[in-house]
C-alpha cells in the first residue's frame, strides 16, 4: 500500500497522533553540533509535522515537548528550551491562527515563568475558534502527573458529595484527564530509536496504535510522516476484542 492510498480513505486515516519528540541531541551530536542546535532544530521539525497533518486531515496532534522530568537536565539545556518556547510563541502562534489551528497545552503550567503563561494564555485564546487542527502542546507534563490530578479531582467530587462512590468509573476518571476534550491517540509515534512511554499520555494511550522509528525527530520529514501512516493503515484495531475472522469462525462452529 502507498501513502497516498493510506491517506485517501478516511476509514485509515489516524484521527489523533500523539508524538514523542525524541533524538535532538543525537541529531546534533552525529553532525558535530551541539545539543543546544539540535533542540533548535526540533522546534523548526513542528511546522513540517502540522502541516503534514493539516495535508493529510489529522484533526488532533499532541506533542510531548518537554516533560516534568525534563528539569533534571543541565540548567544550561532548560533555559536554553525555554527561549525556544518562548520564541516560538513569538513567531508561530500568527501562522497557526492564519492557518485555522487551535492550539492548546496541557501539564503543569503554573510552574513555568509568567512571561511564558501569560504567551500561551494569550495563544490559546486568540486560536480557540479553529478548528482545522488542533494542536495540543504537553508541557512540563507527565502521565503519572495528569492522574494523580485527575484523582484528586474525582476524589473532591466525591467528598462534596457531588459523586456517590459507587459511581466511580474509567469514563470518570477520563473526564477529569488534561485530554478530556479530545479523542484518545489513535497512534503513538516516536522518534529516535527508543521504544517506550516515557511517561506520555499512559492512560490515554491504552489501545493505540505504536509506531517506532530510528530516525531522529530533526529528520522526519514528510516521507517519515507518510511511511507511519502507512504502517497505521495496516493495522486491526480490536481494543481488546478478538480477530473479526476468529470470532465468525468461533459462531460457525457453534451452528454446526
Amino acid at each position: 500500500m502507498t501513502a497516498a492510498d493510506s491517506s485517501s480513505s478516511s476509514s485509515v486515516r489516524p484521527v489523533h497522533i500523539a508524538v514523542v519528540m525524541d533524538g535532538n541531541g543525537r541529531w546534533a551530536k552525529k553532525r558535530g553540533f551541539s545539543r543546544l542546535e539540535g533542540h533548535r532544530r526540533g522546534v523548526e521539525n513542528v511546522r513540517s509535522m502540522v502541516e503534514n497533518c493539516v495535508h493529510h486531515e489529522v484533526h488532533y496532534l499532541t506533542l510531548f515537548a518537554f516533560s516534568s522530568e525534563n528539569w533534571r537536565r543541565p540548567k544550561k539545556e532548560v533555559a536554553w528550551l525555554m527561549r525556544l518556547l518562548d520564541g516560538a510563541l513569538d513567531r508561530e502562534v500568527q501562522t497557526l491562527h492564519s492557518n485555522g489551528v487551535r492550539l492548546r497545552f496541557i501539564g503543569d503550567l503554573a510552574s513555568l515563568a509568567a512571561g511564558i503563561q501569560k504567551k500561551i494564555h494569550q495563544a490559546c485564546e486568540l486560536t480557540r475558534e479553529n478548528s482545522t487542527l488542533n494542536l495540543t502542546i504537553a508541557l512540563n507534563y507527565g502521565g503519572q502527573w495528569d492522574l494523580v490530578q485527575a484523582f484528586r479531582k474525582v476524589l473532591m467530587a466525591v467528598q462534596q458529595g457531588e459523586i456517590c462512590q459507587d459511581n466511580l468509573s474509567a469514563e470518570l476518571i477520563a473526564e477529569n484527564l488534561s485530554t478530556a476534550q479530545m479523542p484518545n491517540p489513535d497512534l503513538f509515534i516516536r522518534t529516535g530509536g527508543e521504544k517506550r512511554m516515557s511517561n506520555f499520555l499512559l492512560w490515554q494511550l491504552a489501545y493505540t496504535e505504536l509506531y517506532f522509528t530510528d530516525t531522529y525527530w530533526p529528520d522526519f520529514d514528510t516521507k517519515e510522516f507518510e511511511l507511519a501512516l502507512d504502517s497505521f493503515a495496516t493495522r486491526e484495531r480490536r481494543f481488546g476484542g478478538a480477530e473479526h475472522d476468529a470470532i465468525e469462525m468461533e459462531v460457525e462452529d457453534v451452528h454446526a
